[in-house]
């Protein structure tokens, strides 16, 4: 049998037939309701200091709850919330939040924990918010109305030419030992609109910049990536792994003016780029899909990546990018 909720009529026709001596397998028979359903509902609702079944008193406190219903608070305190509520708008990972959570609150989570305070405040049934509640879904990494897996990246248009390959990469990049080994790519608002973002990410500190390009051609990309890596030491420039995009293809000056080797991922192969593109996935909590880059200032920009390059990961032993590449190569970069 289905359950739903009592209604008034029903409740009120319950008390008659108890001031009637009627049993409970009696009411649930001609209510066509199940008896433990008659039982359960007279064991909330008749206290045994009373011994009396009120049915508006029960009514609205059933009323009340099913307001209440998916609002309660997931997490241990209202201290607790506040942190975990704060640092998503900073656009930290919910695992983020649970591994610094203890050394600053003094308490600790689980990241399932922040996940479930997120989505208890969706209906499962209608996918709305309930009332009174902040929707914090749009502070994850993916924004997605409900959990799910992640979906793969639609393909993008690639150039073609016998270019530098993977393949011939060192593998001792893969292993992320040595400082110096860079991916990049682009993060494009609309096909009709040629502003778009230049992202380039170090493999072993998590290191990365953001950058406006004002147009999708290989001298403007040139010159974004000549002009974040110039002043950086020799051995810091190593390689630079990227796609095939049009705007990559002017990588040979770069080698030359920038001693740092490119070597290209296959077509339709972003898991080859791993870290970029969990960094474009990145950069897209703040400027989701479908924004004009046009209108985003470089202030705004350098904000996201002052925000991402200070969040401590957990590859890093929950440091920061900042401080990583600080012990690892004497540069400060943060500021």
């Amino acid at each position: 049998m289905t359950y739903q909720q009592f209604s008034i009529e029903e409740r009120e026709k319950i008390q008659e037939m108890l001031w009637a001596k009627v049993s409970l397998r009696a009411i649930a028979r001609l209510l066509k309701r199940s008896p433990s359903s008659i039982s359960r509902e007279l064991a909330r609702n008749r206290p045994p200091e009373r011994n009396r079944y009120a049915p508006r008193v029960a009514h609205e406190r059933a009323m009340e709850n099913r307001k209440k219903r998916g609002r309660e608070e997931r997490l241990k305190n209202d201290q607790m919330r506040e942190y975990v509520v704060s640092h998503l708008k900073l656009g930290w990972s919910p695992e983020q939040i649970a591994a610094t959570a203890k050394g600053v609150v003094g308490a600790s989570i689980s990241y399932e924990a922040v996940y479930q305070f997120v989505y208890a405040r969706v209906s499962q049934a209608s996918n709305l918010m309930y009332r009174h509640q902040e929707d914090l879904r749009p502070y994850l990494a993916r924004h997605r109305r409900q959990r799910m897996h992640k979906g793969m990246r639609k393909p993008y248009r690639i150039e073609k030419g016998p270019l530098p390959s993977i393949e011939t990469r060192p593998v001792s990049v893969d292993a992320r030992r040595l400082i110096g080994h860079w991916e990049d790519d682009s993060i494009v608002c609309s096909p009709t609109i040629p502003v778009r973002l230049r992202t380039a990410n170090e493999r072993r500190s998590g290191l990365v910049f953001i950058d406006k390009a004002h147009d999708r051609t290989m001298a403007e990309a040139n010159r974004i990536t000549m002009k974040r890596f110039a002043n950086l030491p020799p051995r810091l420039r190593r390689t630079l792994t990227r796609d095939r995009g049009a705007e990559n293809m002017g990588y040979e000056e770069l080698e030359r003016k920038l001693g740092i080797t490119c070597f290209f991922a296959h077509a339709y192969s972003s898991w080859e780029r791993g870290s970029n593109e969990n960094l474009n996935g990145l950069v897209r909590r703040f400027f989701p899909k479908k924004t004009d880059f046009r209108t985003i200032s470089d202030e705004e920009i350098r904000m996201v990546e002052r925000l991402l390059n200070s969040r401590p990961r957990k590859r890093l032993g929950w440091k920061t990018p900042y401080q990583v590449f600080y012990e690892l190569t004497g540069v400060a970069l943060e500021g």
